[in-house]
């Protein structure tokens, strides 16, 4: 894999991690479309050390507010004693189901679930799932109103993003606008939530990334290598700079964007996009 590849991976992924539009799913498509050499999971999920930073480099000021107030707390033994002690621990529990997820099922999603066929099909169901989200929703519920159960059902949704093609944000956000956020509210939320489990899954990653530095030939069906040869930290860098610097400007963009502007636009994109799959796979044979 060459640096133009990983410079357009990296923009895919910081584009597609916080648009609700599946970045799992373009970056098993795209390569497939194009007759790339498939990369491996670790790829992928490093790309996600990309976006973790322009998470954390977007939102550092309330990230340390958020880790202030959480010592405090421990220190004065009173962890939910105001709103922003709460809500860090509402990250807190969001985070548990995906990074439970994760460490049980990261296996069998990589080397069960890289057919184009499930992007496919889960673009298209989570794209109604959106779709009516969006209507159904009452969205009359900020942050400030932000309750334990709502943490836990939005977590939960998450780990179902495992899965290629469902979207992390996409699954997130909707499930906030089902609780009753609205759609600022329900975007900032699945946003903070990202950076733990990303970072999480990218250091799980990287220790296969190390052990593939240390054995370049690599055992056979190693998760860390790629087809005939090993991953290359060069080509591997460029694709996270690309991923931070896109994901920051993206990260902008959508949390205006939600303010005034519905999901339909990415709706329609996830089946148009799911159709164009369906098409080229049935044209080519798989």
């Amino acid at each position: 894999m060459d640096y133009l590849a990983a410079l357009i991976l990296g923009v895919i992924q910081g584009l597609t991690e916080f648009l609700p539009i599946s970045s799992s799913a373009h970056l098993i498509l795209v390569p497939w479309i194009f007759g790339w050499e498939p990369q491996s999971l670790t790829f992928d999920v490093s790309l996600h050390l990309g976006t973790a930073v322009a998470v954390l480099a977007y939102f550092w000021r309330e990230w340390i507010e958020l880790g202030q107030e959480t010592v405090r707390g421990l220190l004065e033994r009173k962890p939910f004693g105001n709103a922003k002690r709460r809500f860090a621990w509402f990250l807190v529990v969001g985070t548990i189901p995906a990074a439970v997820a994760g460490f049980k099922l990261e296996k069998y999603v990589e080397q069960n679930l890289r057919s184009p066929l499930i992007p496919a099909t889960t673009l298209v169901a989570f794209a109604v799932y959106l779709f009516v989200a969006e209507r159904r929703g009452r969205q009359d519920r900020g942050l400030d109103r932000f309750k334990l159960i709502d943490s836990l059902w939005i977590g939960i949704s998450q780990a179902l993003a495992l899965i290629p093609g469902i979207s992390r944000s996409g699954v997130t956000i909707g499930t906030g606008l089902f609780r009753g956020l609205d759609r600022s509210s329900s975007t900032r939320f699945s946003f903070l939530l990202s950076m733990p489990v990303i970072v999480g899954a990218a250091l799980l990653e990287g220790m296969h990334l190390v052990q593939a530095i240390r054995d370049p030939a690599g055992p056979v069906g190693h998760p860390a290598m790629s087809g005939s040869s090993a991953l290359r930290l060069d080509v591997l860098a460029v694709g996270v700079l690309s991923a931070a610097l896109t994901g920051f400007l993206c990260i902008r963009f959508f949390l205006r964007y939600v303010q005034t502007r519905s999901f339909t636009p990415f709706v329609l994109y996830r089946i148009f996009l799911a159709g164009v799959v369906v098409v080229f796979y049935l044209r080519h044979g798989g």
